[in-house]
């Protein structure tokens, strides 16, 4: 880990060293990891989007077998043998880029920005103090959580959908600015990534029985 920190640090520095702007070193670099990224990025959405096709069957199948778990669980399984999906498809690609996005993470939160300021942020070392980064970050946390849940499915996890932004909300309140900022700008990525990869295509199946 204290190997990836460091190539963040350095790539940060690079990036300001052509830059001379915190704030947009801050954002090209999220752009750059998430570029990096993007081929694991794109499998964790494509596990997602198929998900998404199936998930009116699914549907189905739990008003159908409400009352027999265990059957559930089998008519499940084999809906997703037959449309060849792997449930755990999305976690390999999460821990793949794991380790960049903690590294990244604890640079921005111990980086010295020296009191430099961007936008209306005053100061990208201490807490921005319009509240404003603190909003963006749980909006936009609940706008990619909310995408990137299959429509027409029951959520198990609902409330963690409700609870995970208002926490990034809070921790951008305690933390330096410029680290609300990559959460912002990575949120956006993430967000602009699942529109354009994700989109649920209509696919004509059979009702299930």
């Amino acid at each position: 880990m204290a190997y990836f920190q460091g190539v963040m640090k350095q790539l940060m520095d690079l990036i300001y060293g052509y830059t001379n702007s915190y704030g947009i070193a801050i954002i090209l670099l999220t752009v750059l990891i998430k570029l990096i990224l993007l081929p694991f990025s794109f499998m964790q959405i494509n596990s997602m989007k198929k998900m998404q096709e199936i998930a009116p069957m699914q549907k189905k199948l739990q008003e159908k077998y409400k009352n027999d778990k265990e059957k559930l669980n089998m008519e499940i399984m084999k809906l997703y043998q037959e449309n060849k999906i792997n449930p755990m498809g999305g976690c390999l690609p999460l821990l793949i880029q794991f380790p960049f996005i903690i590294a990244l993470f604890r640079v921005f939160q111990t980086y010295d920005f020296g009191g430099a300021s961007f936008l209306w942020i005053k100061d990208l070392s201490v807490p921005d103090g319009t509240y404003i980064l603190p909003l963006l970050a749980a909006a936009t946390t609940y706008l990619q959580t909310k995408i990137a849940t299959p429509a027409g499915a029951d959520n198990p996890n609902a409330s963690m959908n409700i609870i995970m932004p208002l926490m990034i909300g809070w921790f951008s309140l305690k933390f330096a600015a410029g680290l609300a900022l990559y959460w912002v700008v990575s949120n956006i990525v993430q967000i602009v990534q699942q529109l354009l990869f994700a989109r649920p295509q209509a696919i004509a199946k059979e009702d299930v029985k």
